[in-house]
């Protein structure tokens, strides 16, 4: 998400007091840790605002998990109500709206009338509703094909075949290999995984989704496939990647918003490429930083980002820090996995795993109750 430093209060109404304010835009993992900085150092200067569109935190590295356990989707989803608990008191607010665009010395918020300034919300049960939707298609379905070979669709096929064995799950992937953003060699481990469990690969051809999407009311139907072959099933879940976010800036820097790819264009300092905005950076996904797009990297990001604004504050603007990308890592539900490609080229990656039984593991519900206790503690609400 990517992070605007403002020097006038924006919007108006979040506060009387006379401090400016220094705005963050989404409320991810790297959006969380930047408030979270910014409000320890800047919290006697400025107001710490974070705009975010929902309602609840999602926690999103549990989401292949509870699309198929059922019973704990609802903890997926955690409050913004005591979210900045550990920030000085009065130094951060939340405010639940969609960001239109980002202009000179302002944020434009849209309420989606094309009447801009009335802040939305965001209910958390349209969410659990389409989880359990999915459980429930699980369920029914004896064939089951996840599209998309990245970590939600590898996760969401393993978890299935070990949830229930019965199962024949397919995944099919545009590219040659599994998880191919990292080293061949995590493709090998996910496809011995995919061995052990009894999980088809189908790779290197591109599905055509139909227009309205895929049926998924209980019947037999087929996926057509580029090559002209068709795959029946009886429940097809998409998993792939999602288009970077960047559409609010172009109305303050077009230059700075890559055309093809839609990332932001960054400095190493994290301030978008545009040097007419020194005072706007780009973090976490939608920043083309060169790292990979994971809450490892993002969170350091976000650490360099809020020095780097807090030194603009100082009137320090020679005491910025550059960002540098590191080795890109991953872990994997399945069975434990923790890789790291190498870190020079030509070498090799390093990994760890201890494949177990599904219901085994010890943290099943993927990290939920971590979470709740890290931004909403003493909040119980799971179910509401």
């Amino acid at each position: 998400m990517f992070r605007r430093f403002q020097r006038s209060p924006v919007p108006a109404e979040e506060s009387t007091s006379p401090k400016p304010n220094v705005v963050v835009i989404g409320g991810s993992y790297v959006g969380g840790a930047v408030v979270d900085s910014l409000a320890s150092s800047l919290y006697r200067t400025h107001n710490i605002v974070l705009i975010e569109k929902n309602s609840h935190f999602q926690h999103l590295f549990a989401f292949p998990r509870v699309s198929v356990v059922p019973g704990f989707e609802n903890r997926a989803f955690i409050p913004f109500t005591n979210a900045f608990h550990g920030s000085p008191p009065g130094s951060t607010s939340v405010v639940h709206a969609i960001v239109e665009e980002v202009l000179p010395g302002k944020v434009v918020l849209d309420n989606g009338t094309g009447r801009p300034g009335r802040l939305v919300s965001y209910e958390k049960a349209v969410e659990t509703r389409r989880f359990r939707d999915i459980q429930e298609g699980i369920s029914k379905a004896r064939h089951i094909t996840v599209i998309g070979g990245g970590a939600y669709g590898v996760q969401t096929a393993t978890d299935i075949k070990d949830h229930d064995p019965s199962k024949k799950v397919t995944v099919i992937h545009s590219r040659p290999n599994l998880m191919s953003r990292f080293h061949p060699k995590l493709h090998e481990i996910v496809m011995e995984k995919f061995k052990a469990v009894g999980i088809e690969a189908i790779l290197g051809q591109r599905v055509t989704i139909p227009e309205g999407g895929f049926p998924n009311d209980g019947s037999e139907f087929v996926i057509s496939l580029a090559n002209g072959k068709e795959v029946k099933t009886e429940l097809a879940i998409v998993c792939i990647g999602a288009v970077p976010l960047s559409a609010p800036l172009l109305s303050l820097s077009p230059s700075s918003v890559d055309p093809q790819t839609k990332y932001i264009k960054v400095r190493p300092t994290l301030q978008i490429a545009d040097p007419d905005y020194p005072n706007v950076f780009a973090v976490g996904d939608v920043a083309d930083t060169g790292a990979h797009k994971a809450a490892r990297p993002g969170g350091t990001q976000a650490r360099i980002a809020a020095y780097n604004i807090e030194k603009l504050v100082q009137g320090r603007d020679s005491d910025l820090q550059a960002y540098y990308p590191d080795t890109g890592g991953i872990g994997l539900s399945l069975g434990f996995v923790r890789f790291r490609n190498p870190s020079t080229p030509g070498g090799e990656p390093s990994w760890r795993q201890g494949f177990k039984p599904f219901k085994t593991k010890g943290n099943m519900d993927a990290g939920c109750r971590k979470m709740w206790d890290r931004r909403a503690p003493g909040v119980k609400d799971y179910d509401l």
